[in-house]
């Protein structure tokens, strides 16, 4: 990717600076600080969050094929050997900037932490992936609710059993994100996601899970379930948690990602998600 990176001026307009939930730098201190760790689902509205995958470099060829094969669930925004980004959102600091991180080393079950100061070395590669958190704010602001949002919970993610396209050691099932929306706006669901492909874009499935394999959507593999109401459909996006799976699979030394559900935030207006970015 290149080092540039839209103006934080121009960014500011979004958002009160000093309100964590509302501009993406204020976030990002507090994650800093110890003084957030929630899911960012609906923090920041206006602005791109992103996934986090931290790997050794050696794998860092193999992983990006896996992200260009498989581009709904890991549309790949940046690469950066650096802790310290100079794009998408400059001076941020990916060992401290998320408000939880997951550790994992050797296929093991990952650790939760509050940073990665103490286990990132200089021989890594960060990978920021696109977030579907992206597109809610489209969805809040045509008045389709959330409820995930309204009720305070983590939106629930299923691993389906769709196979992703494998490269290397990378690979394993499509992970989705289930949003219940009322039958009278699904049509406006997909259309406003459909625009923005670097948010996972318009859903997967719509409809019966167990098509995609799930057979009970009260037991999420991560989030909250919040049940249906009368009158809403199940509604499936493809999820960057697929590439905490693939990367599970590989069994790398070492692995660094976000907790599901608790993202990057980018100054990366939404609506520049809606054209491609520039390659490296």
């Amino acid at each position: 990717m290149k080092n540039g990176s839209p103006g934080i001026s121009a960014d500011l307009a979004l958002g009160d600076a000093g309100d964590p939930l509302s501009h993406p730098a204020a976030l990002r201190a507090a994650c800093r600080s110890g003084q957030f760790d929630e899911t960012t689902s609906g923090a920041c509205p206006g602005f791109a969050q992103a996934n986090l995958i931290v790997l050794p470099r050696s794998l860092a060829g193999d992983f990006r094929v896996f992200c260009d094969r498989n581009p709904k669930p890991c549309p790949l925004l940046l690469t950066s050997e650096s802790p310290v980004l100079t794009a998408l959102a400059p001076g941020a600091d990916l060992r401290t900037d998320v408000p939880r991180y997951r550790v994992a080393r050797r296929g093991g079950p990952p650790v939760e932490v509050a940073d990665v100061l103490e286990v990132w070395n200089a021989d890594l590669t960060a990978f920021l992936l696109g977030c579907s958190f992206g597109f809610e704010a489209g969805l809040v602001e045509a008045g389709i609710r959330l409820r995930h949002q309204d009720e305070g919970r983590v939106v629930p993610m299923y691993l389906s059993r769709r196979e992703c396209e494998p490269a290397g050691p990378f690979h394993g099932r499509l992970v989705v994100t289930m949003r219940p929306i009322p039958e009278s706006r699904v049509e406006d669901a997909v259309r406003i996601s459909g625009e923005q492909p670097l948010a996972h874009g318009a859903p997967v499935h719509i409809g019966d899970p167990a098509t995609l394999g799930i057979h009970d959507l009260s037991r999420p593999d991560w989030g909250e379930d919040g049940g249906l109401l009368p009158g809403e459909v199940p509604v499936f996006w493809a999820c960057g948690v697929t590439s905490q799976v693939a990367c599970g699979n590989a069994r790398p030394d070492l692995m660094i990602s976000h907790a599901p559900g608790f993202m990057f935030v980018t100054d990366v207006p939404v609506a520049q998600q809606k054209r491609p970015l520039q390659a490296a």
